[in-house]
């Protein structure tokens, strides 16, 4: 999904430290927005459909399912099921059953109170540093998505609200100019669904309302609460 990018001008004066934020965010924002496929592989609308499911609660954590079973609800053939639930597998929300299939992930308080530290960890300090060179600019761009995830939660569809909801991180980290962090943070994020999407949404607009207005103590507070839950 293409998102619009303002073009505000980068400032001229920065320290050694910040060079590279300010040069990250200044391509991002003046390269062209690349030009999102049309066309899927069966493997991946199969995964688009899994992680949808996964999301809300249609493959229940802790159940086995097969290949073809899930082939058939699907329409497909087992082969890309297996390929996607390979992929899942990779990602931590399935773990493969010998001769059997795949069990959905059951997640402990302990898996996600270790997840959360690490989101923390690779989020906080990647949005500290662009709150410091970031043109102000920058943060009302990010303002439609913040806007999207926010009427997506109205409405209760957690599928949907966890792709509006990796899109503005996804976005937001994208200005730091480090393209695995943002494959990174990502996975860990699809590891763990917000739990009250309102006021997860909400969130987004009061920190960009904080990186906005510059305050960065409370956007550093309203992020770790965010991450955390």
């Amino acid at each position: 999904m293409e998102q619009g990018r303002s073009h505000a001008a980068v400032p001229a004066q920065a320290d050694a430290r910040g060079e590279h934020v300010h040069e990250a965010i200044h391509e991002a924002y003046e390269r062209p927005a690349r030009r999102v496929p049309q066309r899927y592989s069966v493997r991946g609308q199969v995964l688009d459909a899994l992680r949808k499911a996964l999301v809300s609660g249609e493959l229940v954590p802790g159940e086995v399912y097969s290949g073809p079973v899930l082939g058939e609800r699907f329409g497909v053939s087992a082969t890309p099921v297996r390929e996607a639930m390979q992929q899942l597998a990779l990602e931590g929300a399935v773990e493969v059953v010998p001769n059997r299939g795949f069990r959905i992930a059951s997640r402990t308080d302990r898996d996600l109170a270790e997840l959360a530290e690490v989101r923390a960890l690779l989020e906080i300090p990647a949005v500290l540093r662009l709150a410091g060179a970031a043109p102000a600019g920058c943060w009302a761009g990010l303002r439609p998505l913040a806007e999207r995830a926010a009427a997506v939660a109205v409405c209760g569809d957690r599928a949907a609200y966890a792709e509006a909801d990796r899109a503005f991180h996804g976005a937001l980290l994208a200005l730091a100019g480090n393209r695995q962090l943002v494959l990174v943070a990502e996975g860990v994020q699809r590891r763990v669904p917000a739990t009250d999407l309102t006021r997860d949404a909400a969130e987004h607009l009061v920190l960009l309302d904080a990186l906005a207005s510059g305050d960065v103590g409370r956007a550093e507070d309203v992020l770790r609460r965010h991450v955390h839950g």
